[in-house]
């Protein structure tokens, strides 16, 4: 079987090097790769899909809301979600579904964390899933949206029932959890030192009680959000378990094989292999 990623740009992936040590692991004969594709050549990738034998792929930035015009159906998370990040077969059908929203929730629900109010930074696919996890798991919290495109982030918290800041106000509101969402702080990114918040940004967002900052980007695992948080007293969490949780559901997904590798296990493999920086 052959699997791989698509988005542009790829270098900074790990979903190659957990994906072919899980296969491995199985015992399972299946390979998966990087394959960058710029946005003008999505389309016609996606049409090669149809003709190669490919048996599924994972969709980052910038496609996942992109690539749903390119499919032939959507699964009721990813219509909820109105992003992609998986692409599967059935019954000779592309489909597209979204494991991002339970990779994004499971760190949470390992800690018990249930906010009763929430600040997303971003409003792109990956913020989509976010809302949607939160949306699931605490539905009755305050969630404020911030994004550089202001009308970006107002319809999208128009339709999660979400309230919108104006991105200069960021940093106006109490909330117990705040996510980024952004590539602010990915390794090899045009924005890889800078933050969306600083230390003081988030002294003024705590509330009385505890608060978790939650950074989606993975390498590195020190992002200078994350650290900016720390200093301001948050706990963190890094977008590590989220990217091999939302992996591991797309393996479930492709090879109907529920009993996968620990995630732990797995972090610890990256680290093993100098994949992650600290």
């Amino acid at each position: 079987m052959k699997f791989g990623i698509i988005g542009y740009p790829l270098g900074h992936s790990l979903s190659p090097a957990l994906h072919n040590r899980v296969y491995q692991e199985l015992g399972i004969e299946a390979s998966y790769q990087a394959w960058p594709v710029q946005p003008e050549a999505l389309a016609a990738f996606i049409d090669s899909m149809r003709t190669q034998p490919l048996h599924g792929a994972s969709v980052t930035i910038p496609h996942k809301q992109a690539v749903i015009a390119c499919l032939d159906e959507l699964t009721p998370t990813a219509s909820r979600v109105g992003a992609v990040n998986t692409l599967f077969w059935q019954d000779k059908r592309l489909c597209g579904d979204n494991t991002d929203v339970a990779g994004f929730l499971a760190p949470l629900e390992e800690r018990r964390f249930l906010p009763d109010s929430v600040l997303v930074l971003g409003a792109g696919g990956a913020s989509r899933a976010v809302l949607t996890g939160l949306r699931h798991l605490c539905p009755s919290s305050l969630i404020f949206i911030a994004a550089r495109n202001p009308l970006q982030g107002g319809k999208m918290a128009e339709e999660f029932g979400a309230h919108a800041l104006p991105w200069d106000e960021r940093a106006g509101v109490s909330v117990e959890l705040v996510v980024n969402t952004t590539p602010m702080g990915m390794k090899g990114g045009p924005a890889q030192e800078d933050s969306p918040l600083t230390a003081g940004d988030f002294r003024s967002l705590m509330c009385s009680g505890r608060a978790l900052a939650y950074d989606l980007v993975y390498n590195p695992l020190q992002t200078p959000f994350l650290k900016a948080a720390q200093a301001a007293g948050w706990e963190v969490q890094d977008g590590l378990d989220m990217l091999i949780a939302q992996g591991l559901e797309q393996i479930r997904l492709w090879t109907g094989i529920s009993r996968l590798p620990d995630r732990k296990a797995l972090r610890r493999m990256l680290f093993a292999q100098g994949l992650i920086s600290a």
